[in-house]
């Protein structure tokens, strides 16, 4: 079923919204969360992803329905590790982290800068690179696909992902620094 069909079954409040959801993302949103915490955490955080679309839309009408259910499921995972504090929650986030971190200083960014501006300068500098290059950054950062993951999906070989996300995090770190950020 397409995303449009899906998005009208939440808008006519038809809970087949929630099946086709599952059916069709599930399994997606179950291994982007559980790269983020324990399996059975994950589960329940693509669940009550499902709550929150049925809570959301309407009024929201997600124009990119994956991103929007992914970006929920994430904040929920987020939210978990937050609650939670457990090291073994975050221990596939903290290394991703840590890959980032080198690009600009934590207590200097917030400091100096609203989460909104900073995220506008990411959305601005992913827009800047090639395709591929922006598929790569997403697809570790965000998604939190191993390298071999990212290697597979794009037929390449693992060395030029870790080659291309090691100068792509160098050239977000001159990026930041151009627009002010202390890196």
């Amino acid at each position: 079923m397409e995303d449009l069909e899906i998005i009208t079954l939440f808008w006519n409040r038809d809970e087949q919204a929630i099946e086709q959801t599952q059916i069709k993302y599930g399994a997606s949103l179950q291994r982007l969360a559980a790269r983020m915490i324990h399996e059975e955490e994950a589960k329940e955080c693509v669940n009550d992803t499902y709550l929150a679309a049925w809570n959301r839309i309407p009024p929201t009408r997600p124009v990119h329905f994956f991103a929007w259910l992914a970006k929920v499921c994430r904040n929920l995972a987020c939210h978990r590790i937050v609650w939670g504090q457990a090291d073994k929650r975050k221990a596939e986030l903290v290394p991703l982290l840590e890959e980032l971190d080198a690009c600009c200083e934590t207590d200097t960014t917030e400091a100096a800068l609203e989460e909104q501006e900073l995220g506008r300068m990411l959305n601005d500098f992913l827009r800047m690179l090639p395709r591929e290059r922006r598929i790569m950054f997403l697809r570790r950062y965000w998604f939190g696909d191993s390298i071999a993951e990212i290697a597979e999906r794009l037929g390449c070989g693992q060395s030029k992902v870790k080659v291309t996300l090691h100068r792509t995090r160098n050239d977000l770190k001159a990026y930041l620094a151009k627009e002010g950020v202390r890196v």
